[in-house]
């Protein structure tokens, strides 16, 4: 036994799972590292276990089983022992799934089919965290489970950040600046930071600063008296007021005057604010989320943004990443889209053919989540019947020069990532019609093949070339890689759920 395993052998590893196969092989990894492992087969076993100790080191846990889930369980658990470590495993890295975690107090969460090296990360990251916290024994404080429906999409590495922020930051009173391109979604993080914070039952208030004149918007912050001005011809509550025990969400901030941006600082300073033509002080207890798609940190060494206003904003800054950072997500926001337009009987469509899938992914979406969204409604509502097709689309989807999108090769959705990792920045990639030379086989050699394969496929599966071609390269890797899932999906360039959806698929053939 290696040194580090020695070491690793003074440590308990529950697994919690009503999965035989995971707890199998999760136990094979982490006890291939020298830890000791113990499972459980449900979530009523794993609090038993814990409740009559002795006290795991770490606990992996699975969200969905049988019996209480894995948030009740981690709730119980954490109920019994608040120092306790656990790592939850999801198939379905949902927003509410990240943040329900992180705020009842999971180190992580994994997605599944797991990564091994993945998982031994995480697993020194939680016993670290077991040695520093062994001397603490204060609980910590627990916030009640809500059922929130904030609309934000993404299983993507990018969000799944987001959300674990969100989740570490919603209970606390500290004042958030969202910032993000435009049409990012920066309103719905707000929302959500609001929902999952401990003012949810107070009011909500979105303001847009751009969109207000600046000889208007003091009143509409702060109020006025009757009489203050021309039109004031009865005394006004402003947004501050009305949001007292709540959260205001000034959006684009950035936009707003420098006289305004004083008075927003002495609310955040001292928790006052006065009425457009008034003498009275007004005490309020406001939580501000502000969000901005400038640089404001270029705005206050330009004199354009006052640099006190900028760091009480920046308490905790979350940043939204653009459409073009998280291109796994689309098929996934797309999906919601079309249901939500289901839902609601605007449109009958429910799907997008490969090729019109593929276009999204390929297309830059300057306009992030907001233009995909115009385009999902426009394409669903225009289309015949519950597909979506490339004739569709509005005809602003296309090149930024103007000319017409070309449809890309068609791929299966679930793949589109894994063509096309490097974000793009700028236009839409031709597709590739010639043979390309790839460093290991000629154009015209690969040409050939190509050829022959078709011709010879052609005749046995008729229109189903394809579907027989990738099962055949599918079971190849898996079969040359001894079984060995993670390597195959590497060789296949696609991903480990990609991979075991279809060998599912061809099991289910079999059956």
């Amino acid at each position: 036994m290696s040194d580090s395993q020695q070491q690793n052998s003074q440590f308990t590893v529950l697994i919690v799972d009503d999965d035989d196969e995971i707890r199998y092989s999760l136990g094979r990894v982490l006890g291939s590292r020298g830890y000791r492992i113990d499972t459980a087969s449900s979530g009523e076993a794993g609090i038993e276990k814990v409740r009559n100790g002795p006290t795991p080191d770490l606990i992996f846990m699975d969200i969905r089983m049988g019996g209480i889930t894995g948030l009740e369980t981690l709730q119980h658990m954490r109920s019994i022992n608040s120092n306790l470590q656990i790592i939850l495993m999801t198939a379905y890295g949902t927003a509410q799934t990240a943040i329900e975690a992180m705020k009842f107090g999971a180190h992580d969460y994994v997605m599944k089919p797991f990564d091994p090296e993945k998982v031994l990360s995480l697993t020194a990251s939680a016993i670290n965290a077991t040695r520093d916290l062994k001397s603490a024994s204060k609980p910590s404080k627990k916030v009640n489970s809500e059922d929130y429906k904030e609309g934000i999409v993404g299983n993507s590495v990018a969000m799944q950040e987001v959300f674990k922020i969100i989740g570490q930051v919603a209970a606390s009173d500290a004042t958030v600046l969202v910032t993000g391109e435009s049409g990012t979604g920066k309103e719905l993080i707000a929302y959500c930071v609001n929902q999952h914070s401990l003012r949810s039952g107070g009011p909500f208030t979105a303001v847009n600063c751009a969109a207000i004149p600046d000889n208007l918007i003091e009143s509409e912050l702060f109020g006025h008296e009757k009489g203050s001005f021309t039109g004031a011809t009865a005394q006004r509550i402003g947004k501050f007021e009305h949001c007292d025990r709540g959260t205001i969400f000034l959006d684009e901030i950035g936009d707003m005057a420098l006289a305004t941006q004083t008075k927003i600082l002495r609310v955040l300073q001292d928790g006052e604010i006065q009425r457009v033509g008034g003498s009275e002080t007004i005490k309020v207890n406001v939580r501000v989320i502000a969000a901005t798609n400038k640089d404001l940190e270029k705005m206050v060494e330009e004199k354009e943004f006052r640099e006190d206003l900028y760091y009480r904003l920046n308490v905790f800054r979350i940043r939204v990443p653009s459409l073009r950072e998280r291109i796994e997500d689309i098929p996934d926001i797309v999906d919601y889209m079309l249901q939500k337009l289901v839902k609601e009987r605007k449109a009958k469509a429910t799907r997008l053919s490969d090729e019109a899938m593929a276009t999204l992914v390929r297309y830059p979406w300057p306009g992030n989540v907001r233009e995909l969204g115009n385009v999902v409604y426009h394409s669903a509502v225009v289309a015949q019947g519950d597909l979506i097709l490339m004739k569709d689309f509005p005809d602003t989807l296309s090149k930024p020069e103007g000319a017409p999108v070309t449809a890309p090769e068609p791929l299966p959705a679930e793949d589109l990532v894994t063509a096309n990792r490097e974000p793009v920045v700028s236009g839409v990639p031709e597709p590739v019609i010639d043979p390309p030379e790839t460093g290991l086989i000629r154009g015209d050699t690969l040409q050939s093949i190509l050829d022959t394969i078709y011709e010879t496929v052609k005749e046995r599966e008729g229109k189903r070339i394809l579907s027989h071609i990738e099962k055949q390269m599918i079971q190849r890797a898996v079969s040359d890689t001894g079984g060995n899932q993670a390597r195959a999906a590497e060789i296949l360039g696609i991903t480990r759920n990609t991979l075991k959806k279809r060998l599912d698929e061809y099991a289910s053939e079999v059956g």
